[in-house]
Formats: structure tokens, C-alpha cells, sequence
């Protein structure tokens, strides 16, 4: 099937709510653990950092989400960033096509690099990070706890622009 992707939209925000919700109740890529609403992601939309979906058939499979990495003037072109793909979606590919799409948006945007921080056993998420170019710069051992135990996370990172000195 066809996937078609774009910039998320206000009536997306509950596809997008249920598949986050879907990550957090699977506990494999998120330290949240408390479900949400629309309402508390909404936010996204207005952060001024792109947001995408994934779209087949006309619905929302996956989001790709980027975020202000720092309020600090010198980290401005830095966006932190997440994704997720529909628990149906997942193994297809989705994944992969919504964070090139995010990329592409994100290098509009005068983003110049994506950072974010992968569970180290989402042995899935790390190969599609890989495969789309992003690097491994190191662990953060006992990052956070959920479910009250330690998590380390693999630190990731993608330049954007090809010729930063």
C-alpha cells in the first residue's frame, strides 16, 4: 500500500495520541508511562519544530516529532526528535519514510542537526536509525527509571547539513 507523508495537522492529533499511547503501554520506547490525551500533545504543533505523518488509505500510521533541543540561542538549530509507527505498521518500512520525511522538514526549517535517545534493547528503532545515516555517540547509562528500574539509552545523532565546519 501506498504511504503518503506530510505535516501533522490539529484533527491528527488523536491517531497520534493512540499510537504514542501504544509505546507507552508496550514499554519499548518511551520513559513516559502515563497515557495521553490530545490535549497534552497538542503543544507539538505549535513548538515551531516540524512535525510529520505517515499516511495509508487516508490514515495516520506514524508520526515523526521534532522539539526544541535547548532554549539556548546556540542550540537553536538543534531539534530532538521521536517516532512512532502504528503497532499494526510496524516492520513495513513506515518508520523509515516518515523520518526522511521529518529530515527533509527539519532541513527546511534551518535545522541543522537531530538528536534523541533509543532504549538500548530497541534493537528495531537502532537499525532504522542506522540505515538512515544517524550515528551511535554513546550510552547514557541509567538514564531514568521506568517502572522503577534503570534504563540506559544509546545517544543518536544526524547532521543535516552536509558541510558544517
Amino acid at each position: 500500500m501506498p504511504v503518503e507523508t506530510r505535516n501533522a495537522e490539529f484533527p491528527d492529533l488523536g491517531a497520534m495520541a493512540n499510537i504514542y499511547n501504544q509505546g507507552i503501554e508496550e514499554r519499548i520506547a518511551t520513559f513516559e508511562s502515563d497515557e495521553k490525551s490530545t490535549k497534552d500533545i497538542e503543544h507539538w504543533l505549535n513548538s515551531g519544530f516540524p512535525v510529520v505523518v505517515a499516511l495509508q488509505d487516508g490514515e495516520v500510521v506514524a508520526f515523526a516529532a521534532s522539539f526544541p533541543y535547548s532554549a539556548r540561542v546556540c542550540y537553536r538549530g538543534i531539534g530532538e526528535f521521536s517516532v512512532y509507527v502504528n503497532r499494526e505498521s510496524r516492520g513495513s518500512g513506515i518508520g523509515t519514510t516518515v523520518m526522511e520525511a521529518l529530515i527533509r522538514e527539519a532541513k527546511k526549517h534551518g535545522i541543522w542537526k537531530l538528536v534523541s535517545r533509543v532504549f538500548v534493547e530497541n534493537a528495531s528503532s537502532r537499525k532504522m536509525l542506522r540505515n538512515l545515516g544517524f550515528r551511535e555517540v554513546g550510552i547514557y547509562e541509567k538514564h531514568a527509571q521506568l517502572d522503577k528500574v534503570w534504563k540506559d539509552v544509546v545517544i543518536v545523532e544526524y547532521l543535516i547539513l552536509e558541510n558544517i565546519n
